[in-house]
């Protein structure tokens, strides 16, 4: 079955800047989104977001490998990452957090297009992606910094003919 898979560490926020949280921790990002920008008139829908993500988008890596990779580039800013969310998320901002941390895990099953643009091997010829688990250090990573983990699981398989 085709997979396609990625994972990212997160960090989002209302009130502060992906430029903020960079010159806060010292780690450059690979992706930054802003979401709904400052418009008028503000939209309480949509409310604007600035996103600054770490990424791993390697192919051919299990989940567990590609949380590894990511969180080997995050584990020496931990306790500044640790920080962060509690200075932004003090007792003041009890309504909603001013800056939210989570591990992000895509997975697109039965994605044949998406393999065969990134050129992926058949599945007869890598090793098994499709179990994962989080070890003690990622668990522990999660733990200290106040971050989530969301997984999000897709179903590419054509639909069926009507009838």
């Amino acid at each position: 079955m085709p997979l396609h898979q990625y994972v990212y560490f997160a960090l989002s926020s209302r009130s502060i800047t992906a430029q903020e949280i960079t010159d806060a921790l010292g780690i450059e990002p690979d992706e930054t989104k802003v979401v709904n920008p400052r418009r008028l008139p503000v939209d309480p829908a949509n409310p604007f977001c600035q996103i600054w993500k770490v990424v791993c988008r390697e192919p051919g890596l299990c989940v567990d490998e590609q949380i590894a990779h990511v969180l080997g580039r995050l584990r020496p800013q931990t306790d500044r990452i640790a920080e962060l969310m509690k200075q932004y998320n003090s007792a003041d901002h009890e309504d909603e957090p001013y800056l939210e941390a989570r591990l992000e895990v895509v997975r697109y099953f039965n994605d044949a297009e998406q393999q065969e643009e990134a050129g992926q091997p058949q599945d007869r010829d890598k090793h098994n992606l499709f179990g994962w688990a989080l070890d003690r250090e990622a668990i522990a990573f999660l733990a200290a910094t106040g971050a989530l983990l969301d997984v999000d699981e897709y179903d590419m398989s054509p639909s069926p003919p009507s009838a």
